[in-house]
């Protein structure tokens, strides 16, 4: 498949009060047309910052310090506001994951989804107006010609989500950026947002990029899923790999720590610890104060990326030829499961 973004390793810092947080440290990522990439991980990972560095987002106290993105072969981290401008919605759009704080209270939900169409695609307001209700019932909002000028507040959170995510399809973008999108949503609601969003996908061979925390959501939506700890990418595989066959601490912590309908324990497993102050990372693996089976190594040089198939890597000293052969804690849950 075609390539439609790179990411190589991409560094972004924050200056604050305290001291520069480096908040991401060196990622690396691709994404083809019609592929699906979640990015999961505990809060303060990183994976929003990435996002945002992509849109060109970031807060004034952050900026792109290494590292490279290129869109379609063009470079993005060199871009001008004014390049991003064209970029944004037209070519990268985002969804983001509270629906109302997306949304102009002060303005009709037609204006909001039709304006991109205006400034990008040199539309009339006549012919924008017909396109957004044609998108308004793509993203199964009923009744949308009378819908058009009502606002955001007329709206359930779920049909504010698909507002949102029609306003980010409004130029028939190349790659969406999903960043927790059904947070703020109830459970079922969250699931017909899923569905609409890989129905969409598949109608309009979209690059999706899917931040999240909850890995029962990527189950469900994502191709290959990329695992980030301390702004870093320490697992990445496909979506099978990463659950079937996780080789990271990490990655097994976090799915350990999901609920099974199968267990009578009324205790859910945990990942000891809190993350890594990023002002000041730790030596070595960032992960190492967290994981019981870390070794000497591990507080003292950075883990590479080990090659476990031609699709499948991760960063953890388990994989070199001499360290010890462990059962993961996650193989031992799923066998008493």
């Amino acid at each position: 498949m075609e390539k439609i973004l790179e990411v190589k390793g991409l560094k972004v810092n924050f200056k604050t009060q305290g001291g520069t947080v480096q908040a991401v440290r060196g990622v690396d990522f691709d994404l083809c047309a019609g592929e699906t990439l979640a990015i999961v991980g505990e809060s303060g990972s990183g994976k929003s910052v990435t996002s945002k560095a992509m849109m060109g987002l970031l807060a004034s106290n952050g900026s792109i310090v290494g590292g490279s993105i290129r869109y379609n072969g063009k470079e993005i981290t060199t871009m001008k506001e004014k390049e991003f401008e064209h970029l944004r919605g037209r070519d990268i759009a985002m969804i983001f994951q509270d629906p109302m704080t997306s949304l102009n209270p002060c303005m009709t939900i037609g204006h909001q989804i039709s304006e991109s169409m205006i400034k990008h695609q040199k539309l009339s307001r006549k012919q924008a107006r017909e396109q957004t209700i044609e998108l308004m019932r793509l993203v199964e909002i009923k009744d949308a010609e009378k819908r058009y000028k009502q606002y955001p507040h007329q709206f359930s959170g779920g049909m504010r989500q698909r507002i949102v995510t029609a306003a980010a399809l409004a130029c028939h973008p190349k790659i969406l950026i999903c960043d927790e999108p059904t947070t703020a949503l109830d459970v079922t609601i969250q699931a017909q947002i899923i569905d609409l969003i890989k129905s969409l996908q598949k109608k309009l061979d979209i690059g999706i990029i899917f931040i999240t925390h909850d890995l029962g959501v990527v189950a469900n939506v994502a191709d290959r899923v990329a695992v980030m700890y301390a702004g870093k990418i320490v697992e990445i595989g496909t979506a099978d790999e990463v659950f079937y066959q996780p080789a990271h601490p990490y990655t097994w912590g976090l799915l350990a720590s999901m609920p099974s309908m199968s267990d009578s324990k009324d205790e859910l497993w945990s990942i000891p610890g809190s993350p890594p102050d990023l002002i000041n990372p730790p030596k070595g693996d960032a992960f190492a104060p967290r994981n019981r089976f870390a070794m000497q190594i591990d507080f003292e040089e950075e883990p590479p990326m080990f090659r476990i198939s031609d699709t499948h890597s991760a960063a953890t000293w388990l994989l070199h030829e001499y360290a010890p052969k462990i059962q993961s804690p996650l193989a031992e849950l799923r066998q008493r499961r």
